[in-house]
């Protein structure tokens, strides 16, 4: 039996680590040179070390997957993550609450999410974290603010892109409608949301966060037969998040036992 030479076996490894580049398993080329590089891998049985090959490979893809979906989504706040949630009882929310609706289904169902609050309480950054955690988990997601929305719409009738526009949020997992209620809309916006949540309705999820009650969105909507249509379809399936207490921008930041001042909460709009 013939023993492959030293410099034979740097060759095939290097021919190894090409083809795998070639193939775009570069976290797996990257998990094998540093198994090259590491003496104790050696005592470690090739399904061992192929397991790792391929648990790294596997591990890198969805990393890379969900850093796409996140960059593609731009949420407000991209950073914003369901694990820093803020639950002191003031906010008026349950974190085990918020954290069962992030753990469960909603995205696959379709259902809608309504946070409600006072300026300042945390609804943009809970409403970025749910979608920010949806990304983690594989779904699509798109930020929209409403007040920007019918500016936004008008743009692209001009330019012919909102068929295509149109058909690509409802291909999107999570649509998360930020300052719903802010500002009037007018007859061609209402239309187009409308249309937006129609497309949507039992089949994809909806984030809305709007400073607004829910009981007097039917009075903001304008049009009675287009709000009835438009909040039939949102309320089909759909999770309340009501947040309460004082605006987190008022607060100041404690001073720390060096005189340094310790970061502000990140639950801030």
């Amino acid at each position: 039996m013939n023993i492959p030479h030293e410099n034979e076996t740097t060759m095939m490894m290097n021919t190894t680590l090409n083809q795998l580049r070639g193939l775009r398993l570069e976290t797996m080329a990257q998990a094998l040179e540093q198994q090259l590089r590491t003496g104790g891998m050696a005592a470690m049985s090739f399904e061992e070390r192929l397991a790792l090959l391929v648990d790294r490979e596997v591990h890198g893809r969805q990393d890379r997957r969900c850093a796409r979906l996140l960059k593609l989504a731009k949420l407000k706040y991209p950073q914003a993550a369901i694990e820093d949630l803020d639950s002191r009882s003031t906010r008026g929310i349950e974190r085990s609450a918020v954290m069962s609706l992030a753990l469960g289904d909603w995205v696959q169902a379709g259902h809608a999410v309504l946070i409600t609050g006072p300026t300042g309480a945390g609804k943009s950054w809970l409403g970025c974290a749910l979608a920010q955690h949806a990304c983690r988990r594989g779904h699509s997601a798109i930020y929209q603010r409403v007040p920007r929305l019918g500016e936004e719409l008008r743009i692209r009738h001009a330019n012919g892109t909102f068929t295509r526009w149109l058909d690509t949020l409802k291909n999107t997992d999570v649509l998360l409608l930020d300052d719903w209620g802010m500002t009037a809309m007018d007859a061609q916006t209402r239309a187009d949301l409308l249309e937006i949540i129609d497309d949507r309705a039992a089949s994809r999820a909806t984030i809305i966060t709007s400073q607004l009650p829910i009981e007097h969105w039917h009075e903001w909507i304008g049009d009675a037969t287009m709000a009835d249509a438009m909040l039939d379809r949102l309320m089909q399936s759909h999770h309340r998040l009501t947040l309460t207490g004082e605006s987190l921008r008022k607060k100041v930041p404690a001073k720390g036992k060096a005189g340094s001042q310790a970061p502000a909460s990140k639950d801030t709009d």
